[in-house]
């Protein structure tokens, strides 16, 4: 089961940032014990793809502070943070079975579901909330926002890897924002439906 609390916290880190779970999963199964890839999944801690993990990183980082540009780059990862979200749900899951855990390892299919699923949803969260902070700070919040989100997604991260009971507690912190952010932007949509033109 605390596979499982893994593979969702690294999902959800995902929806955030793709490249921040990729890279926490792929130095600490090449530089610790605390995470062991299976042979299938053993090209996440090679050295190269960790520095093409890096240099997409980078680029995510500072194309996701621009204001617009990081509506842009939303569009764009619309596709790959559910890909990242799915490989690393599928990577941890498949990394417990190793150590002899029994939860879906009749159905390893199911983890690149539910990881692809759950980043997904919060990358939909993700880019409902970037207009609305875009336009409501004048771009300002971009920055900002971004920022906390690289720190959400690597502190989701290092949690999921290293206390993933926490993980329930963050997912609900996500869910209630979630929800405060769909509520925001609802509010704000009929008050500018009845000001006047």
């Amino acid at each position: 089961m605390l596979a499982a609390l893994t593979g969702l916290g690294l999902s959800t880190a995902a929806g955030l940032n793709a490249y921040i779970p990729l890279l926490v999963v792929g130095l600490i199964a090449n530089f610790t014990d605390q995470l062991r890839l299976p042979q299938e999944f053993a090209w996440l801690s090679n050295g190269w793809v960790l520095g093409i993990i890096g240099v997409l990183l980078l680029a995510e980082i500072v194309l996701d502070k621009v204001p617009v540009v990081d509506s842009v780059n939303d569009m764009i990862q619309t596709v790959v943070r559910p890909v990242s979200g799915g490989v690393v749900f599928s990577a941890t899951e498949a990394a417990a079975r190793l150590d002899g855990s029994t939860w879906m390892s009749h159905n390893p299919w199911l983890s690149w579901v539910l990881g692809i699923g759950i980043a997904l949803a919060v990358h939909v969260m993700k880019t409902t909330a970037r207009p609305v902070v875009n336009a409501s700070t004048a771009g300002v919040g971009a920055p900002v926002v971004s920022t906390v989100e690289d720190a959400g997604s690597l502190g989701i991260s290092l949690v999921a890897i290293f206390l993933p009971v926490l993980v329930v507690v963050v997912v609900a912190v996500l869910a209630l924002s979630a929800w405060w952010v769909v509520r925001k932007v609802r509010r704000r949509r009929r008050t500018l439906r009845r000001s006047p033109a």
